[in-house]
């Protein structure tokens, strides 16, 4: 079952978020005009609001990832649900229980989501196609394949700034290679119209299949920035590399290190993202992380708004269907 097919239910409401690949551009746009409407819930004296009372989300975190976990965390409460949080190191998976069985202890408990990362690709895909019919399954990231809650914050990042996509010039640079936050980010912005795409990176970090995702390749980083409107920093993922893929991070930053010098070919309103944990020194220097033009820390608050989103869309859908 594709991927595309398993994420609405019969009635063709979202019911999982597994991947941006193949959504509708409309949904997309839901998305963002829901996470708008929840922005400013965390300003407020009482960062509450009642949509998913009653419901319980559980947070499966197969890996560790405290950012990403506490903004799922943050995002549920806020919207009045209750939340488990699985040390998945000390649950009952790593006395022999196998994760089949887990699911169904967690069902009877009746949970309604599951928000699943995972460090092997498809494995959330895996738990949705097995769960029980009224549980909803997002993916907060799996192996190398797709992060999209993350890539839909940035998108939202992008459309406060920006306002619009459709004259874009967006570049991602960095570690193409084993990212699933730059995979999910291709799909959105190719999605919602960004008519210029580039991912920058040295040969070994860039798949070699890449130019079929709609993007185009430089292994320049200032002709890669030259003249674009958003830039996106990522991490190395050398946890995830193979061999010696890179020479030294010296010369990675020398080569593909964010400075004020080098930013200052892209235009002068242009913004700098990082989906984070930044590596100061390595992918950017701290001037231009913490500088006028980086919007990281935005990025991190917005990822409430957008999680909640998700969350509501998914969830709400059978408190219609039950209303």
């Amino acid at each position: 079952m594709k991927q595309q097919d398993i994420q609405f239910d019969n009635t063709g409401k979202l019911r999982h978020f597994l991947t941006i690949e193949d959504l509708p551009r409309q949904t997309l746009i839901d998305i963002l005009d829901t996470a708008e409407n929840f922005s400013t819930v965390g300003s407020q004296s009482a960062k509450k609001v009642p949509l998913l009372r009653g419901k319980t989300i559980v947070n499966l975190f197969f890996e560790g990832s405290t950012r990403t976990r506490t903004t799922f965390e943050l995002a549920a409460k806020r919207l009045s649900a209750d939340v488990l949080n699985i040390n998945i190191n000390t649950s009952s998976t790593s006395k022999g229980e196998s994760l089949l069985d887990m699911l169904r202890n967690l069902e009877a408990m009746h949970t309604d989501m599951f928000v699943v990362r995972h460090g092997e690709s498809g494995a959330a895909h895996f738990i949705a196609e097995h769960v029980a019919p009224h549980i909803s399954v997002i993916n907060a990231g799996d192996g190398s394949h797709a992060h999209p809650t993350q890539g839909m914050l940035d998108m939202f990042t992008i459309r406060r700034h920006k306002q619009e996509f459709q004259n874009l010039r967006v570049a991602i640079v960095g570690d193409i290679m084993h990212s699933r936050v730059a995979r999910s980010e291709i799909h959105a912005l190719n999605r919602l119209g960004v008519p210029e795409v580039r991912v920058v990176g040295p040969h070994t970090l860039i798949p070699r299949t890449a130019s079929t995702l709609g993007v185009h390749v430089y292994h320049n980083l200032r002709e890669g920035i030259k003249d674009v409107d958003v830039i996106i920093m990522l991490r190395l993922q050398k946890e995830r590399m193979q061999g010696a893929m890179l020479p030294s991070e010296a010369e990675y930053f020398s080569q593909y290190g964010l400075t004020e010098e080098k930013l200052s070919l892209a235009k002068p309103d242009a913004i700098v993202m990082h989906p984070g944990p930044i590596n100061r020194g390595v992918e950017i220097e701290s001037v231009v992380a913490d500088g006028p033009q980086s919007v990281i820390l935005e990025q991190v608050t917005n990822g409430i708004a957008v999680r909640m989103a998700i969350m509501s869309m998914v969830l709400g859908r059978k408190q219609e269907s039950a209303g």
